[in-house]
C-alpha cells in the first residue's frame, strides 16, 4: 500500500512536466502555423476586387458579363544556384508560393500577368540550372484550369541588351509561350505583350524581329478601331480585331527622369527617389517610349523592373503603373495589383502581402513569452519577486 502511494507521488511531477512540454509544443506550433500559413489568408482575405463603373452607353448586364478579373505582379526573382543561398531560397520561395496560392484560392482571378524578371539568374544560368529554376517556378506558381497565366520577359530572364542572345530568348519563349508583339484578347480586351529588353533601337536581330511584330500588330489594331463606314485601302485586307484600346504589358517602364513624382507607402525610399534613371537600363529610351505610345495609343501601361510602385501620366492622358516586386527579398511590403477590366474601362486596386517586419515582431514577442513561461514554470522568476516583497515590507516597517 505504501509503495503504490509513493509511486503515485513520484509520477505527479512527471505528468506535470509532460503536460507543460505539450503546452509548449502547442504554443510553438500555433505561432509557426499562423506566421507561415494562416497569416496569408488573414491579410489577402481583406483584399477586394475594385468595382468598374459603367458609362451611359453600358448597361448593367453588359458590364457584369464583360469584366475580366486580372492579377498583375512583377519581379519574383527566383534565386539561382550561383547567388542564391539555400536558406534564402527556402524562405523567399515559401513566402511567394503561399501568397500566390492563397490569392488564387481566395480571389479566383481569370488571368494572372507576371511582368518579367521571373528568375534572378536566367541571364547566365546553364541549361541544367535553367531547368531546375523552371521546375521550381512551376511548383510555386501552379494554377487551376479556370485561371490563365501569362509571363512577360525581363532583363534577368534573358540578360540586358548586351547579354541577350537568340538562344536565351528562344529558351524563355519555349517555356512560357512568350512572343514579343503578341496580342492576347480576352472578353474583348486587347493586351499587347512587349519584350522591352529588345527595344534598344540598334537594329539587332532580336530587336528587328520584335519591332516588326509590334509594328504589324499596331497596324491591325489601328485598322480595327476605325469606323466601318470609313474607306481605307490600307485596312481592306487586314484581319479585324476587337476595337478596344489596348493595354501594354512590359518589364521596363517607359521613360521618366526619376521616381521623384512617385508617392505611396510602397514607392521608392526617399533617398532613392531623386536619383536620375538611366535610359535603356532603368527605363526605356525616350525614342522607344514615344514609338510605343505612337504605335498603340494604349489606355493603360503596366510595367515592373524598379521594384517600387509609381504612377505616371504620359502625354497627359495615358497612365502607367509600375508594379512593385512580389518578393520579400526586394521589399518589406510586397504587393500585387487586382484589376477589373472591361473593353472600355478599368479599375485597379492594390493588395498588400504580410509585412515581413510584422512577422518578425510576432516571432520575437512569442519567443519572449516562451522564455517567461519556461522561467516561471521552473520558479526561476520567484526569487526576484520575493526580494521585491521584502524591500517593500522593510520600507513600510520604517
Amino acid at each position: 500500500m505504501l509503495s503504490s502511494s509513493s509511486t503515485t507521488v513520484k509520477s505527479l511531477p512527471l505528468k506535470k512536466r509532460l503536460c507543460f512540454l505539450l503546452k509548449l509544443v502547442c504554443f510553438v506550433s500555433s505561432v509557426l502555423i499562423f506566421c507561415e500559413f494562416l497569416i496569408y489568408y488573414v491579410v489577402i482575405f481583406q483584399c477586394r476586387w475594385p468595382e468598374v463603373k459603367g458609362g451611359a452607353h453600358m448597361d448593367e448586364k453588359e458590364t457584369s458579363t464583360s469584366v475580366l478579373k486580372a492579377v498583375i505582379l512583377a519581379d519574383t526573382h527566383l534565386l539561382g544556384e550561383i547567388k542564391g543561398h539555400w536558406l534564402d531560397k527556402l524562405r523567399r520561395e515559401w513566402q511567394m508560393e503561399r501568397s500566390f496560392q492563397t490569392a488564387l484560392w481566395l480571389l479566383q482571378p481569370d488571368i494572372v500577368f507576371i511582368l518579367g524578371d521571373v528568375f534572378d539568374e536566367g541571364k547566365w544560368s546553364s541549361p541544367q540550372a535553367w531547368a531546375d529554376d523552371v521546375r521550381r517556378f512551376r511548383k510555386m506558381f501552379k494554377y487551376p484550369v479556370s485561371t490563365e497565366l501569362v509571363v512577360i520577359v525581363g532583363n534577368h530572364d534573358i540578360g540586358f541588351h548586351y547579354e541577350m542572345t537568340t538562344y536565351k530568348v528562344n529558351r524563355f519563349e519555349k517555356v512560357f509561350n512568350f512572343t514579343s508583339g503578341k496580342l492576347i484578347t480576352r472578353k474583348g480586351i486587347n493586351f499587347v505583350i512587349v519584350n522591352s529588353v529588345a527595344m534598344e533601337g540598334d537594329g539587332c536581330a532580336v530587336c528587328r524581329t520584335s519591332e516588326a511584330k509590334l509594328a504589324a500588330l499596331s497596324h491591325k489594331l489601328n485598322c480595327s478601331q476605325q469606323k466601318p463606314n470609313r474607306s481605307n485601302k490600307r485596312c481592306s485586307d487586314v484581319e479585324k480585331l476587337p476595337a478596344s484600346e489596348p493595354i501594354l504589358l512590359q518589364h521596363y517602364p517607359l521613360y521618366r527622369k526619376s521616381d521623384a513624382g512617385c508617392s505611396g507607402e510602397d514607392s521608392a525610399p526617399p533617398e532613392e527617389k531623386n536619383i536620375p534613371f538611366k535610359e535603356k537600363y532603368d527605363v526605356l529610351s525616350q525614342e522607344a517610349s514615344q514609338k510605343l505610345i505612337w504605335w498603340f495609343q494604349p489606355r493603360l501601361i503596366l510595367s515592373g523592373h524598379t521594384h517600387s510602385a509609381c504612377e505616371v501620366l504620359h502625354a497627359g492622358k495615358i497612365p502607367e503603373i509600375s508594379v512593385p516586386s512580389f518578393s520579400w527579398r526586394n521589399r518589406n511590403n510586397p504587393s500585387f495589383i487586382m484589376g477589373s477590366i472591361t473593353p472600355t474601362r478599368f479599375s485597379l486596386q492594390k493588395c498588400f502581402l504580410p509585412y515581413e517586419s510584422r512577422v518578425f515582431t510576432i516571432y520575437c514577442a512569442a519567443g519572449a513569452l516562451l522564455v517567461i513561461l519556461i522561467l516561471a514554470h521552473f520558479q526561476l522568476l520567484t526569487p526576484p519577486f520575493y526580494f521585491a516583497q521584502r524591500l517593500i515590507s522593510k520600507h513600510k516597517a520604517v
